[in-house]
C-alpha cells in the first residue's frame, strides 16, 4: 500500500516576517545652547514679542484698557479704535495681511517667521533657558536624566516645573487680561474670586503653555503645525533657505587644526556634529533641506564658531538659495532675485489690503445703526386711520466721547416719526430705541399694498468738539391689503 504524503512541516508563525512599526518612538532631544549673531537676533524677538504681549494689557488709553476685547458688551477696544460685531470685515483683513505677510517672508527667506517670533519658538526658548539654570547644558541634563534619583536631582526639577508653571498662568493670566480688564483680574487674583471663566481660561492656556514649551516643543513643529507641511509649496530655488554647502565640505572628517584638509583630501567639515546638538528640532542640515527645520540658524552660529577656531572662511551653514549653490552666485546677484513676480505679487497686495483698510478706518462713520421690525405686528391701524409700523433702533457710538443723536425718515408722503426724542450716548455706548413710523389714511388708501422702501437719516448733531455726521439706513414700510 503506498503511503500518504507526508504534510509539510509548519513553520513558526514569525518566520521570515519582519514587524515594521509605523510609528517612530520618542527621542528626546537636548539642545546644547548657541552664542552668535542669529541667536542674538532670535533673544531681540524673545523681548521685543514678550514686552509686547505682557506689557500692553496694562496700558492705559483715555481711562480704559488700551487694548481690550470685551466680549460681554461687544465693544473691541484697540488704543483709539472702538470696534462693535459688525466691523468683522477689519479682523477679515487683519488676516489677509498676516497670510499674506506669512507667505511673503517664505518666498523670501524660507520659515522666518517659525525660527524668531513663533510663540511655539519663543516659549521653548524661555522655557529652555529657564531649564539650563537649574539643569545646566547638554551634557549635565544627559547625566541628571540618567542618575538616580537623589535629593540633588529632586530639587532640581522640582524648582524647574515650579518656575515653569508660575510662569504659565503668569502667561494665562495675561491672555485673560486682553478679554476681562485686567488691573479687575489682579484684584481678583489677591483673593482669588475669579469668574466660572476666568477659573477655567487661566489653568487651561497655563496648562497649555507648560505642556507644549516644555513637554512637546519640537513636536507641535514637526507634527502638529501644519505650516511644516505646506512650506514646500512657497519655496523656489531663489528662496533663502539654510543650507549646507556640501562641495566644500565633502568629505567631512576630523582632524587637527594644524591639517592640511586638502593634504588629506578632506573637505571643510571637520563633522563635530555640533550642528546637529543644537538644532532644537534634532535635524542634521548636512543632509538638505527638511520640513522639521524651523529655520532658527543655530547651526549657522555653531558652525561659524567651529570655522573661526579652525582658521577655516565662515559660510559652510548659511542662508543662500538653491540657486545660489548650483550657480556659485555672490551675494549680489542672490539678493538681486528676490524680486521676482510672486513677491512683487504679494507685495503688491498686502499694500493694496492695508491701504484699503487704512482708508475705511479715516473715513469711518464714528458711530452705527442697525434697524430690526417689530415682529410682533408688521403693520396696525392705528386712531383716525393712519398705518403704523413699529421698529427697533440700535444706535452704536464708537466714539469716547458723549454725543447726542437726532432722527428723520422719508420714503412715502406725509410718513410721520411718532414720539422720538434726541437721544444722547455716553463713550462708547449702544442702546435700543423703539420708533414708531406712520402713514396718513389718504396715503394708505392711494399706495399699493405690501412693503415700500422707506429711509431712517441717524444724524449726530454737532457739539463743540466734534461736527455733525449722517448715516443714512434703508428699511421697508408695511401697508395692509
Amino acid at each position: 500500500m503506498s503511503q500518504p504524503p507526508s504534510a509539510p512541516a509548519t513553520p513558526p508563525p514569525d518566520a521570515g516576517v519582519k514587524l515594521v512599526s509605523l510609528y517612530q518612538p520618542h527621542k528626546k532631544i537636548y539642545a546644547k545652547a548657541v552664542e552668535g549673531r542669529f541667536n542674538n537676533w532670535r533673544w531681540v524677538f524673545v523681548w521685543l514679542t514678550q514686552i509686547i504681549f505682557y506689557g500692553l494689557p496694562w496700558m492705559m488709553w483715555n481711562d480704559r484698557q488700551a487694548m481690550l476685547f470685551e466680549l460681554t458688551s461687544r465693544r473691541f477696544y484697540i488704543f483709539g479704535l472702538v470696534l462693535y460685531p459688525q466691523d468683522f470685515i477689519y479682523l477679515t483683513a487683519l488676516l489677509l495681511v498676516s497670510a499674506y505677510g506669512l507667505f511673503l517672508f517664505t518666498a523670501v527667506a524660507g520659515r522666518l517667521w517659525c525660527g524668531y517670533a513663533c510663540p511655539q519658538t519663543v516659549y521653548t526658548e524661555i522655557f529652555m533657558w529657564i531649564e539650563r539654570k537649574f539643569e545646566g547644558d547638554r551634557v549635565k541634563r544627559m547625566k541628571l536624566d540618567q542618575a538616580p534619583w537623589s535629593s540633588d536631582k529632586l530639587w532640581r526639577k522640582t524648582g524647574k516645573h515650579a518656575a515653569w508653571i508660575v510662569f504659565s498662568l503668569w502667561t494665562g493670566f495675561t491672555l485673560v487680561g486682553y478679554f476681562t480688564p485686567i488691573r479687575d483680574l489682579a484684584a481678583a487674583a489677591l483673593t482669588l474670586s475669579f469668574g466660572p471663566w476666568e477659573w477655567f481660561w487661566i489653568p487651561f492656556y497655563g496648562f497649555a503653555t507648560w505642556g507644549n514649551a516644555g513637554f512637546m516643543r519640537e513636536q507641535v513643529c514637526k507634527y502638529m503645525c501644519p505650516y511644516a507641511r505646506f512650506q514646500s509649496a512657497m519655496f523656489d530655488k531663489d528662496t533663502l533657505i539654510i543650507t549646507y554647502d556640501a562641495e566644500r565640505g565633502e568629505p567631512r572628517g576630523s582632524r587637527s587644526k594644524k591639517a592640511d584638509p586638502k593634504a588629506l583630501g578632506l573637505g571643510s567639515c571637520v563633522d563635530c556634529n555640533l550642528c546637529v546638538q543644537v538644532c532644537p528640532t534634532g535635524i542634521d542640515i548636512r543632509k538638505g533641506l527638511q520640513y522639521e527645520c524651523i529655520g532658527c540658524a543655530a547651526c549657522i552660529d555653531v558652525c561659524d564658531e567651529v570655522m573661526g577656531k579652525m582658521g577655516y572662511a565662515k559660510g559652510l551653514v548659511r542662508y543662500d538659495t538653491e540657486n545660489g549653490l548650483e550657480q556659485h552666485l555672490d551675494r549680489t546677484q542672490t539678493l538681486r532675485r528676490i524680486f521676482r513676480p510672486r513677491v512683487l505679487i504679494y507685495t503688491a497686495v498686502m499694500i493694496l489690503i492695508c491701504t484699503a483698510v487704512g482708508a475705511s478706518l479715516a473715513l469711518r462713520t464714528p458711530f452705527k445703526a442697525d434697524i430690526v421690525r417689530d415682529r410682533a405686528s408688521l403693520a396696525r391701524v392705528v386712531e383716525e386711520g393712519w398705518v403704523e409700523n413699529v421698529y427697533r433702533l440700535q444706535i452704536m457710538n464708537a466714539a469716547e466721547s458723549k454725543q447726542t443723536y437726532d432722527l428723520k425718515v422719508d420714503g412715502l408722503p406725509g410718513l410721520a416719526l411718532i414720539d422720538f426724542r434726541p437721544q444722547t450716548l455716553g463713550p462708547a455706548e449702544a442702546r435700543w430705541v423703539t420708533v414708531s413710523l406712520r402713514v396718513p389714511p389718504e396715503t394708505a388708501g392711494a399706495t399699493k399694498a405690501g412693503a415700500h422702501e422707506v429711509h431712517f437719516t441717524i444724524e449726530r448733531v454737532a457739539s463743540a468738539t466734534d461736527g455733525a455726521v449722517s448715516l443714512r439706513e434703508k428699511t421697508t414700510f408695511m401697508l395692509p391689503r
